[in-house]
């Protein structure tokens, strides 16, 4: 069973996700800052990381840096309600760039394209 880590710093969008992702059959680990991220990824070793930009302690960009800097190969699905980081230099590392959006298809066919799962997309 692949594990995506997903940060997001609203509870009940993390909760959201989480509940979602299980429904697909992943397991789901969740942590609600960049700070707390990093430390869920030494623990996890997730198979992929959906992370949220804008949050407490430390934001997406600063913790994805920061990550891929040791963990190279984990995928990261930027997933923010703001496009207007997608032109940040400091964005470009990541796999994929959603915005935020009350129907998760595009965010689940993008988990599966990364982890080369049937009928996902990139």
């Amino acid at each position: 069973m692949k594990t995506i880590l997903v940060v997001e710093d609203d509870k009940n969008q993390r909760l959201w996700y989480k509940q979602e992702l299980e429904r697909e059959g992943y397991n789901v680990v969740t942590a609600g800052d960049g700070t707390d991220c990093i430390k869920m990824v030494d623990d996890y070793l997730p198979d992929i990381i959906v992370m949220d930009i804008v949050m407490p302690k430390m934001d997406g960009l600063e913790s994805m840096g920061k990550i891929l800097s040791e963990h190279r190969k984990i995928p990261v699905i930027i997933n923010t309600a703001y496009s207007c980081y997608k032109a940040s230099f400091l964005s470009w590392p990541a796999d994929a760039y959603l915005t935020k959006s009350s129907d998760l298809k595009e965010l689940k066919n993008t988990i599966r394209g990364i982890l080369g799962e049937n009928g996902g997309r990139i």
